[in-house]
């Protein structure tokens, strides 16, 4: 351990708070809350690890911490803190995921629409509905029964939706305020559970327009009770009282945790949650992180209770949270927890091996390939591929691998701009030069290798910028291919060497994927300048087409050959004259002659 890191250790205080452990560069890699900042902090730096804590701990070249006055401060702390960080080890957070609701709109005219994104003073809110299916056949069902308006804007004439029954055209009938929240009501009533009552009600609609001999009307009535019976009581009931309520439980096992959510709603388990992730702090602290995230960063809907199993420390949660959080001892709600435990040991010992198997295929592979290159583990990977055709349209293309999986967000595309001919020595200088001088520029993250698409010669003149130019000393290897075009050596060094790698290992076929990879988007951009090229050459050769109306002809046809195949009443159509239409025609038609011809 660093002297540095030692001093620091010697002076944590005995208070609760977080930290902030840094890796290389300053980066924050993971955030943590403690009730007791010293023995917390500590304890990452004695003791044994499992595999991947200690590639936490390995990494840590510095630490900051804050001291807070309660374990609910640091609670809430921890969760800003890696919101604005975004650390890579605190991967439960990087999960996306978010369910529909049902909203009805905040409008003169509401609207019943499914949203995964909740505004709470835009409308009134129900779900959530983990199964997008089951919201949107609960929707339609409405949309049959309560006929709001559908349109975004008003238009102004009817749709067929009004033709359909399901609008009452507020564009061009006057819609009262109170037919309006009539129908709100029923919607309201209908998702707090009341739909039998709506069934009754239809019911006795059916059976009246029956007598009355309205056998259309009747049948559409019938047609609704039973789009009721197969949408909304297809549920089994696991609670008498009708409370929204959402059950946790979890299971810990080998440094990984499975949390299990149901979502009980109108006395009805209607789905769950499944959230598998590898934890670095105590068990009962990330439980506790998770479900805090779990309502105040991905905006759940709360519901009316929260249970939770017995050891887990339920008053911090209502402080946090603003809602009762139980933890029942006997009866059904009991069970209901049990339940979601054994749910969440069931799920992580099924994903075992699938984790182990990435594992195997992400970070022990750039593991050993750093220990093959002689280097630390390459936790960030940048790899280059240069494009063209004898030289015309040449571009380049980065993609970054992180932890050993594409981190796409990260990728670049680059035009060359200073070479003439087919020169990828030379384009490779320009790319390193662009690449970096910005990412010195810009404080940007450095890679922990770079990886270039080619042999000697541009494994060579990338390192000359980086080291001579930029006074940059960042590992840079090359991937030579076969005569298939297939991954065959890696190369290192100055003068490049070959690096001994076994074909069947899984270092090896990492160095495949990001070959792979880096070729695809690389192939991809250049194709995509040289169409583009194509589309401009072609249209601008025409008499009578400049800049504007090469862009006007691609905005109203949408493609290149949409416009060959347009007529000169499509093209008048489209705004452009009559005679430099008859142009365009003549000009392809011309074309396909002299290519039949051929």
């Amino acid at each position: 351990m660093e002297h540095h890191l030692k001093q620091k250790l010697s002076v944590l205080p005995n208070q609760p708070g977080c930290y902030l452990m840094k890796a290389r560069n300053g980066t924050i890699i993971y955030v943590g809350k403690a009730k007791n900042l010293r023995n917390r902090v500590r304890s990452y730096f004695t003791g044994s690890h499992d595999g991947k804590t200690q590639r936490l701990v390995l990494e840590i070249v510095d630490f900051e911490y804050i001291v807070t006055s309660s374990d609910l401060e640091a609670l809430v702390l921890e969760m800003n803190l890696i919101k604005k960080h975004d650390p890579r080890y605190n991967v439960m957070l990087k999960d996306d995921k978010s369910y529909p609701y049902i909203k009805i709109t905040n409008e003169k005219h509401p609207r019943l629409i499914t949203s995964r994104q909740i505004k709470k003073k835009s409308g009134r809110y129900f779900g959530p509905y983990p199964n997008a299916y089951a919201a949107n056949e609960t929707k339609k069902l409405l949309d049959r029964i309560y006929p709001l308006r559908k349109c975004n804007k008003l238009p102004d004439r009817v749709c067929l939706y009004y033709h359909m029954g399901q609008c009452l055209a507020p564009c061009v009938y006057d819609v009262t305020e109170e037919q309006n929240r009539e129908m709100v009501e029923g919607i309201i009533r209908f998702l707090n559970g009341g739909h039998q009552d709506v069934k009754k009600d239809l019911q006795k609609k059916m059976e009246k327009a029956a007598e009355e001999l309205e056998f259309e009307r009747a049948k559409e009535l019938r047609d609704q009770i039973r789009h009721i019976e197969s949408v909304m009581e297809q549920q089994k009931m696991v609670h008498t009282d009708q409370k929204d309520r959402d059950v946790f439980g979890y299971h810990v096992d080998k440094g990984w945790m499975c949390v299990q959510v149901f979502f009980v709603r109108q006395g009805k388990l209607i789905e769950r949650d499944v959230s598998l992730f590898p934890i670095y702090n105590d068990s009962e602290e990330e439980f506790l992180s998770f479900v805090g995230q779990f309502y105040l960063q991905k905006n759940h809907i709360m519901p009316k209770e929260i249970l939770v199993p017995k050891h887990v420390e339920n008053e911090l949660l209502e402080k946090l949270l603003k809602i009762p959080v139980s933890q029942p001892q006997r009866g059904k709600k009991k069970d209901l927890v049990n339940l979601a435990t054994k749910n969440a040991k069931i799920a992580l010992s099924e994903k075992f091996e699938l984790i182990q198997r990435d594992e195997e295929r992400t970070i022990k592979a750039i593991e050993n390939l750093g220990n093959q290159l002689g280097i630390d583990t390459p936790i960030r990977i940048e790899a280059f591929d240069n494009s063209n055709i004898q030289g015309t349209n040449p571009v380049s293309a980065m993609v970054v691998f992180t932890d050993g999986k594409p981190d796409k967000k990260q990728y670049r595309k680059y035009k060359i701009k200073t070479v003439e001919g087919p020169d990828d020595y030379a384009s490779m200088r320009e790319v390193t030069r662009r690449r970096y001088s910005r990412v010195l520029k810009e404080d940007i993250p450095l890679p922990d290798l770079i990886i270039i698409d080619g042999g000697k010669g541009q494994i060579s003149a990338a390192i000359d910028v980086l080291e001579n130019e930029l006074g940059l000393s960042i590992p840079v290897c090359g991937l030579v291919k076969d005569d298939k075009h297939n991954t065959a050596q890696l190369m290192m060094g100055d003068p490049p060497a070959i690096v001994p790698l076994s074909r069947n290992s899984q270092e090896f076929y990492l160095l495949q994927r990001i070959q792979d990879e880096v070729h695809r988007f690389a192939i991809t951009f250049h194709r995509q300048i040289r169409e583009k090229g194509m589309v401009q050459s072609s249209l601008d050769s025409i008499p009578g087409i400049g800049e504007k109306r090469r862009k006007a002809l691609l905005r109203h046809f949408g493609s290149f050959k949409r416009i060959k195949q347009a007529s000169v009443e499509d093209l008048t159509n489209a705004q452009i004259p009559s005679s430099v239409a008859e142009n365009i025609v003549t000009y392809f038609a011309d074309l396909e002659k002299d290519r039949e011809e051929k």
